[in-house]
């Protein structure tokens, strides 16, 4: 056998030569399942990836007792309703414009806070300007789309509140909480509302407000896309944060906060209510492998409550990074039950296990790589781990789940962080907080 000197070799090594950080064995064939670093050579979950595509709510309703197959189906009725009066908001401004079609909104990056709560920037002409921009993409329903080039001003009359698709074809991304979608934006209202009294932002935060109530699953999830668009879209989804943020958001408002002063008391109870459910869906959802908790899917059949995938590279996995941030989420909280405090503590300690060491991040002719490194200092998580075994996966776009992230990244462009340093905070400063938390109460 040849010695494995190059910097490609050791790339390939990676997955196999990595520290264990409960006994500093530096094998992969040392490595137990679920007992400090996984070994990330030995998948058995590898080859083409499984979609559910039997995701149509409305045709696996008979899968419920009676009482919660009549309020899926009021869900169900109330989103089409909302689907139906975007589209004829939108027609009517075609029409009255005398236009052939409607025109597609400028495409943009993720909508991101341009300043804290209480900030001076709200109160100056650049919020202005913006919020009226924001204003006039709130959809019928009361969501915002994502991609939105905000830069070129207001929307149009007879102009698409998406552009996610082209003008004719099925709305995409109408309504949503992908990419801080609406719960960013709600934000942003509510500072401005507090900087200026604007009451154009206090209607437009209440209306915002009501969409995200509405969008709630009676099982208390959410989807990523409201009114429903079918397909991966309708799964309750923590992927890229949309549910935590949600919760979030609400929480936020549960805990009187200035910037809300002008909610009703019927509104917080009705927010208190979709926390609740929220929390319960959370709790539902935390993944057990033989009995013990462990941590959350990025994705969940809406019906069934199980971990399933979304696009080909999200398969039904144990997801790190959004996990980690509604670990986050939830040690933030205050209060806790016990059975948060149950969930969190069986986070904490799966995520413990699941650290990556001995590896470093590096370039490999342009594309990063991952090499074995026993002398690096960082610690790791992978973003997908097996459901079962907990051990790191890697889907690539192909569709194949490949055991290490060299033979996904030889075949596949990368799109995702595959590996993460992120949950370290969360596992270090956070439960710290959490831990002084729980002390006090």
């Amino acid at each position: 056998m040849r010695p494995l000197n190059s910097l490609k070799s050791q790339t390939l090594m990676a997955g196999m030569l990595l520290s264990c950080g409960l006994c500093g064995c530096s094998t992969a064939q040392e490595l137990q399942p679920n007992a400090g670093t996984q070994n990330i050579g030995e998948v058995p979950t590898v080859g083409k990836v499984k979609v559910d595509t039997s995701s149509d709510i409305s045709s696996r309703l008979n899968l419920l007792p009676a009482a919660e197959k009549l309020k899926w189906q009021s869900y169900i009725e109330r989103s089409q309703a909302a689907a139906r009066a975007d589209q004829a908001a939108l027609d009517k401004e075609v029409a009255a414009n005398g236009m052939k079609s409607a025109l597609q909104a400028p495409d943009g990056g993720d909508f991101k806070l341009p300043a804290d709560a209480g900030d001076v920037w709200y109160k100056g002409e650049e919020a202005k300007q913006l919020t009226d921009t924001i204003l006039s993409y709130q959809t019928p329903a009361g969501g915002w789309s994502k991609h939105t080039g905000y830069s070129s001003g207001p929307r149009k009359q007879g102009m698409q509140w998406t552009s996610q698709n082209t003008p004719g074809q099925s709305p995409h991304y109408l309504g949503t909480f992908d990419n801080r979608s609406t719960t960013e934006q709600l934000y942003f209202f509510a500072y401005v509302w507090q900087a200026t009294g604007r009451e154009d932002c206090k209607v437009a935060f209440g209306k915002g407000l009501d969409y995200v109530l509405a969008a709630q699953y009676p099982n208390g999830g959410w989807p990523q896309v409201y009114p429903l668009e079918g397909g991966y879209h309708d799964q309750i989804t923590f992927n890229d944060d949309a549910m935590t943020r949600i919760l979030g958001l609400l929480h936020d408002i549960e805990s009187n906060k200035p910037y809300y002063a002008f909610l009703t008391e019927s509104q917080r109870a009705k927010v208190s209510e979709a926390l609740n459910q929220g929390m319960d869906c959370v709790l539902k959802t935390q993944v057990e492998q033989n009995g013990i908790k462990t941590v959350w899917c990025a994705q969940y059949d809406p019906i069934t409550l199980k971990p399933n995938a979304a696009r080909l590279m999200e398969p039904a996995t144990l997801s790190g990074t959004e996990s980690s941030r509604l670990l986050e989420f939830l040690m933030s909280m205050g209060k806790p039950t016990p059975s948060i405090t149950l969930a969190i503590e069986s986070g904490l300690s799966w995520f413990e296990k699941a650290k990556i060491t001995g590896l470093m991040k590096t370039e490999v002719e342009g594309k990063t790589s991952y090499v074995a490194n026993p002398n690096s200092t960082e610690v790791y998580w992978a973003r997908f781990y097996d459901l079962n075994s907990s051990k790191p996966i890697f889907p690539g776009r192909d569709g194949v789940l490949y055991d290490t992230f060299a033979a996904m990244a030889a075949k596949n462009k990368l799109g995702y962080d595959y590996y993460s340093t992120r949950p370290g905070s969360m596992l270090n400063s956070g439960q710290k907080k959490w831990r002084k938390l729980l002390a006090k109460s």
